[in-house]
C-alpha cells in the first residue's frame, strides 16, 4: 500500500528577487550545473552529441589521477617518450625522446599547456598504448554514466565517432572536482614552463575572476572553441561548459555570462542536515518498532532567489517495511515540487540499523499483518 504524507517545511528566508530569465548564449550548446545539488540551472541542447576537442583531456587526467591514487603510477616516475607522442600533432608541452620527463610534469603539461603530447605519453605509461588506454577511458566513461560519450583518442583531435555531450562533460568535471581534490588545484595554474618554454593556461577566466579556478579549454577549427569552467563562491561551486563559440573571447565571456546569472538567479538552500529524520514509519519484525528516514548527507537545493517558501514536499512509502533495515537503505522517496511543478525526487533511506525481532516478535508481527491485511 503506498502511504503520502503531506510535508511543507518553512526554510530560511531570503531576499525579495525577481527570478531572472537564463542569459542568451552564443553558442551551439551550454548547460549550467550547481555542484552542490547536483541540478542543471539552465541548458541548451544539453544531451547532443557534440566534438569535445580537448575537453577529452579531461577523461585523460581522470585516468591519470587514478593510477597515481592506485599507486600503479607515481608522480616523480619517469615515463619514456614515444614517437608517436614527440610527433603528435596539435598543442604540445615540447616532450622530447631523448629528455626524461616525470609523471608530475606530464600532467601540469596537459592541463596547463593541453599538450597532446603529454596525453599519449601518460596514455602509453598507464595502458601500454594509446589504443589500451582509450578502451579505458570508455569503461570509465560508462561507469560514471556518461551515456552520449565515446572517445577515440586521449588528447580530443577530430574524429568522427569522437563525440560527448555538455551534460556528460559537466558530470565529468564534476567527478575530478569530487574524487581527485588533491590534485583539482592544478585547474588553476596559470602557466607553466617546460624544456624552457612557458606556456599560459588558456582559461581566461583564470586571470578575470577570482573565483574561477579550473577547469579546461578546448578547439579545433570543427569543434570551434569550448571552455569548461568553475567558480566557487561563498562554498557554492558552479561549473558552466560552452562549446562552439567563435573565438576565445567569446567562450570565456559566456562562460562567465552563465556562471555571473547562476549566482545572482538561484540561492542554495539546505532543506535537511545530514541524519536529521524526515519521516518515522512503522517497522515490522524489527527489534525496535520504527525506523527513522531521512538523508546520510545534507540535502542542498538551488533554488530561484525569493522562491523558498513555495517549496513543497510529498514522502512515498511503500508499506509494510520488514526488517531487517540497514543504515543507508532506501525506504522511501521525497518528492519535491515548486509552483506545482516537478523539482527533483530524493530516495530517503534508513538512518540506523534495526536487526530482526526474536523468534516470538516475528511471528507476532506476522500475525497481525494478517489481520491488518483482512
Amino acid at each position: 500500500m503506498l502511504r503520502r504524507l503531506f510535508l511543507i517545511v518553512l526554510l530560511c528566508p531570503v531576499l525579495a528577487f525577481a527570478q531572472l530569465a537564463p542569459p542568451a548564449v552564443n553558442a551551439r550548446a551550454w548547460l549550467l550545473l550547481d555542484v552542490g545539488s547536483g541540478q542543471v540551472l539552465t541548458a541548451e541542447k544539453p544531451d547532443e552529441r557534440i566534438e569535445p576537442a580537448s575537453l577529452t583531456k579531461l577523461m585523460t587526467a581522470y585516468l591519470t589521477f587514478s593510477a597515481v591514487k592506485a599507486k600503479t603510477l607515481s608522480l616523480d616516475q619517469t615515463v619514456p617518450v614515444s614517437e608517436k607522442a614527440w610527433k603528435i600533432s596539435g598543442s604540445k608541452m615540447f616532450i622530447e625522446p631523448l629528455k626524461p620527463v616525470t609523471v608530475r610534469e606530464l600532467i601540469h603539461g596537459m592541463i596547463v599547456q593541453s599538450g597532446n603530447d603529454a596525453c599519449v605519453a601518460l596514455a602509453e605509461a598507464i595502458a601500454g598504448s594509446e589504443e589500451n588506454f582509450v578502451q579505458l577511458m570508455n569503461k570509465e566513461a560508462a561507469r560514471l554514466g556518461l551515456k552520449n560519450t565515446h572517445f577515440e583518442n586521449s588528447t580530443g583531435l577530430p574524429h568522427p565517432a569522437h563525440l560527448a555531450s555538455v551534460r556528460d562533460l559537466a558530470a565529468l568535471a564534476s567527478a575530478i572536482i569530487r574524487d581527485f581534490p588533491e590534485f583539482y588545484p592544478i585547474y588553476s595554474t596559470k602557466e607553466y614552463t617546460y624544456n624552457k618554454i612557458t606556456q599560459p593556461n588558456r582559461n581566461r577566466l583564470l586571470f578575470l575572476d577570482p573565483t574561477v579556478d579550473g577547469v579546461k579549454t578546448g578547439h579545433t577549427e570543427s569543434a570551434g572553441y569550448c571552455l569548461i569552467a568553475s567558480a566557487k563562491r561563498n562554498e557554492r561551486r558552479l561549473i558552466s561548459v560552452v562549446v562552439g563559440t567563435t573565438s576565445d573571447s567569446v567562450r570565456a565571456a559566456e562562460s562567465q555570462k552563465l556562471l555571473n546569472w547562476g549566482y545572482l538567479a538561484y540561492d542554495a538552500v539546505k532543506v535537511y542536515s545530514a541524519k536529521q529524520p524526515v519521516q518515522e514509519f512503522r517497522l515490522w519484525k524489527g527489534a525496535a518498532n520504527s525506523i527513522k528516514v531521512g538523508f546520510l548527507k545534507d540535502l542542498v537545493l538551488s533554488l530561484p532567489k525569493g522562491d523558498a517558501d513555495k517549496l513543497k514536499m510529498t514522502v512515498v512509502s511503500q508499506e509494510p517495511l520488514i526488517a531487517p533495515v540497514t543504515q543507508g537503505q532506501p525506504l522511501a522517496t521525497l518528492q519535491l515540487t515548486l509552483d506545482g511543478k516537478p523539482v527533483a525526487d530524493y530516495p530517503l533511506v534508513a538512518l540506523d540499523d534495526v536487526p530482526q525481532a526474536g523468534w516470538f516478535g516475528r511471528v507476532w508481527d506476522a500475525i497481525r499483518l494478517w489481520f491488518k491485511s483482512l
